[in-house]
């Protein structure tokens, strides 16, 4: 294996009833006063906001309100919000929602240092404080509940970045896949895509490294048996559990132990998209791109495919394990083509263009701008 470091200090209280602990743990910080960040209100209609506010009122916690998130979160709330927090004197702040909560939170938390937020993004030094963050999480996707990454999108520039520090893990996570047992099919899908795509981005990024491949690959196969078995009952806690669980840990430090940095391509590329087509949900991209992009690389570096193809889909047969995949999607009723997000092959010149704003990536096989449209291209 090769040499590598692990770090992660979130603390994460997990089950159901562990909502009403936020008060409690906010306290043990010795804070009084928060900013509350969450998205459009569902929070309001689960029963999730009542337990947050009950639980801050309990532990003499004062709190100011900001909603507004928007799924593929932007620059220009997230700036307003920091604004607000400035004005108000709050030392932390709460995300109540999912991962563009978390990831808006992550971005005004750091940003509170810095001239501008977008600093963050543009500037590679390192960063050197950022106001405590505490989580509730209420749908499983994205992983930012117990990482420090934070993407948000310049909607001025057409830039969708991220951006990542020591200082940006949240102090407390709560996790109750009890609360999201009323989400819409569509989430549940997006939720279970975007972790395997996490795991993907890591898993390719091996050789030998037998712990963390079979760490990843039974992470894997989880979140396919849980998301199942969610099609068959939206509602049934175990699978909700075991499947929030995955979804938090396929990117916590965990699954990239020693693999290189893994390969990050598909992010990449998708993130041209949702910036030019902002409706787009970042896992359904996702959806589209991931066995496309396997098609062109696999050839580059066969032994991991075919264990891929072995270990995950029970095929010797990578193109065998690439169709599995893409009917998997389609069973659970994700989109698998570009034409499914409303994306044109006239368009692919531009996602390319925005994609490759950063430069070349790629471990397995740099990938340059001609690459990208032919990526783009096989997911029409």
């Amino acid at each position: 294996m090769e040499n590598f470091k692990f770090y992660n200090p979130t603390k994460i209280l997990f089950g159901k009833g562990t909502i009403n602990n936020i008060g409690e743990e906010i306290n043990n910080f010795g804070i009084k006063k928060i900013f509350l960040l969450a998205g459009s209100g569902s929070i309001k209609k689960n029963g999730v906001y009542d337990q947050t506010i009950s639980s801050l009122k309990i532990n003499n916690i004062e709190w100011v309100e900001f909603w507004g998130v928007q799924p593929n979160p932007i620059l220009s709330h997230a700036r307003e919000a920091l604004e607000v927090l400035r004005k108000n004197n709050c030392e932390a702040i709460l995300a109540v929602g999912g991962g563009s909560v978390i990831d808006e939170a992550k971005a005004i938390c750091a940003g509170y240092y810095k001239n501008d937020i977008w600093d963050l993004f543009e500037d590679d030094r390192e960063l050197t404080n950022a106001l405590p963050l505490f989580v509730i999480q209420t749908l499983s996707a994205t992983g930012s509940e117990m990482n420090s990454y934070s993407v948000l999108t310049n909607e001025f520039e057409k830039k969708k970045w991220a951006f990542g520090s020591r200082f940006t893990y949240p102090k407390v996570s709560i996790i109750d896949p009890e609360v999201q047992m009323t989400l819409p099919w569509r989430q549940t899908v997006n939720g279970g895509v975007d972790a395997i795509s996490h795991v993907f981005e890591n898993y390719f990024g091996g050789i030998d490294e037998e712990s963390t491949l079979s760490i990843n690959e039974a992470l894997v196969r989880t979140i396919i048996k849980t998301i199942d078995e969610l099609k068959l009952d939206e509602k049934n806690y175990k699978a909700r559990a075991n499947f929030a669980w995955s979804a938090a840990l396929a990117l916590s430090g965990l699954t990239s132990c020693s693999m290189r940095g893994g390969e990050w391509v598909v992010h990449r590329i998708e993130h041209g998209i949702s910036a030019l087509f902002p409706d787009v949900a970042h896992a359904e991209g996702l959806a589209v791109l991931f066995p496309a992009w396997i098609k062109y690389i696999y050839n580059y570096k066969p032994i991991i495919f075919k264990r891929w193809a072995q270990n995950i889909w029970n095929t010797d047969s990578i193109e065998d394990a690439i169709n599995k995949f893409i009917q998997k999607l389609s069973e659970w009723n994700a989109p698998t083509k570009l034409e499914h997000l409303g994306v044109k092959e006239n368009d692919i010149p531009d996602i390319a263009e925005n994609a490759f704003m950063q430069g070349e990536i790629g471990n397995i096989k740099s990938i340059n701008y001609d690459d990208m449209v032919n990526i783009l291209r096989l997911a029409l």
